[in-house]
């Protein structure tokens, strides 16, 4: 998954390409689950190519399949929570803590019938999570390691 492309689905949704008037909330939410999903691909990808490599043909394709799997929502958000992410550097910080809100919202919607979302929400968060995947990219080498090992283990003390 590609979250460039994720984010231009969800754009789309959100602005109501090919409907006229406002979109419908069934969009919006849509809309909203592309926008994390983009931000989830953007990190399994993280781990992946931190921990097993980057470049196709000197990497194992099974290994580097296996580590972007590995990757578990729940265990994620609960790893960005720990007091320990202090120790990375403020554009990890600001990537984990966008990735936790946009877990929650995109909980509720995806699974609360009540829940609302208006256009101006979602572009919001769609222009925050492009800017919170930029931010994760450009950060040191070693740092996306360390975070990759952060997110995918449990830490034992």
């Amino acid at each position: 998954m590609e979250p460039d492309d994720l984010l231009a689905i969800a754009q789309d949704l959100a602005q109501g390409v090919r409907t006229r008037g406002r979109p419908r909330q069934a969009r919006l939410r849509r809309a909203v689950s592309a926008t994390y999903y983009a931000m989830f691909h953007a990190l399994a990808r993280c781990c992946a190519d931190m921990l097993i490599g980057i470049a196709k043909p000197s990497r194992s394709q099974p290994a580097w399949r296996q580590v972007y799997r590995a990757l578990e929502h729940g265990q994620a958000k609960q790893s960005m929570k720990k007091s320990a992410l202090q120790a990375f550097p403020q554009s990890i910080q600001y990537f984990s803590n966008y990735f936790v809100t946009l877990q929650e919202a995109r909980h509720r919607a995806d699974y609360d019938p009540a829940s609302t979302f208006s256009r101006t929400e979602v572009l919001r968060y769609i222009g925050e999570t492009k800017d919170a995947i930029r931010q994760f990219k450009s950060a040191a080498k070693s740092d996306k390691t360390a975070f990759a090992a952060f997110v995918l283990f449990k830490l034992r003390t």
